[in-house]
């Protein structure tokens, strides 16, 4: 894997890191090739259930590399989008672990992300209308979802961040924390999310990302294609016995 994204597992937890400090871990194609493998890595590996992603230095990642943009184009991958991640991230749940800033495609890599934990005063938002672009790597599908429309619209329009105490205030930011710690707590929080089942949270994951736009009686029917495949695995029988026999279960994924 290229040196601009680092992997290292720790247990259950892969932890992922762009790197490319120097350029504040701007996204040019070697990157969004690396980040796009190592979140295949985080799903292919049956001893992996959660992705912790960072980024190296001061920054989780100021966005697309400008200078490579205007040599080559978007670092936009086919079936993956944006860095390899905007368009299909993991099925595995992921969390972003934000220090500093993450600005324009930064912003949209941690909203790429399942949960979110950053540290007081960092700064989120989607500049790209001052240099001539727009946020064309979800944000702009995202952040209505997440923020108040006129407050999302605002971001767009004005190209100013917001704070991550007020992104956690309105839902944004699952965890606020003290700087420095960020990645400590997203280890944490993705450790809990470990101790689960991972079918069941691969088709947890599965439901509440893809329940936008359909009616009550479309998402019963979507669930259902995914319902007897988890209730009916190995694991399912294995949490039902390890509860009744007052222990911890152990997960096969199968």
């Amino acid at each position: 894997m290229a040196d601009e994204v680092l992997t290292e597992a720790r247990g259950k937890v892969l932890l992922i890191t762009l790197n490319r400090p120097e350029q504040r871990n701007s996204v040019n194609r070697d990157l969004a090739e690396a980040l796009a493998a190592a979140l295949d890595m985080l799903d292919t590996s049956p001893e992996l259930s959660v992705g912790v992603l960072c980024g190296n230095g001061k920054g989780f990642s100021a966005g697309m590399d400008l200078k490579a943009f205007v040599e080559g184009g978007m670092p936009n991958l086919p079936g993956r989008g944006f860095a390899g991640i905007a368009e299909r991230a993991a099925t595995k749940p992921l969390i972003a672990a934000v220090e500093g800033f993450a600005l324009a495609g930064g912003l949209e890599i941690a909203l790429s992300c399942d949960l979110l934990v950053a540290s007081k005063g960092t700064r989120l938002g989607i500049p790209e209308v001052g240099v001539g672009l727009f946020a064309g790597a979800g944000a702009l599908l995202r952040l209505p979802r997440v923020l108040p429309y006129g407050l999302a619209m605002e971001m767009a329009l004005t190209a100013d961040p917001i704070t991550a105490e007020r992104a956690y205030d309105l839902g944004l930011v699952n965890r606020l924390v003290e700087p420095g710690e960020a990645l400590n707590v997203a280890l944490e929080l993705a450790e809990r999310i470990a101790r689960n089942a991972p079918l069941g949270l691969a088709a947890s994951k599965q439901l509440i990302r893809e329940q936008q736009g359909r009616t009550e009686a479309e998402f019963w029917a979507y669930q259902d294609t995914v319902l007897s495949s988890v209730f009916a695995s190995k694991d399912a029988i294995e949490g039902a016995t390890a509860f009744a026999e007052k222990r911890s279960p152990n997960w096969t994924g199968q």
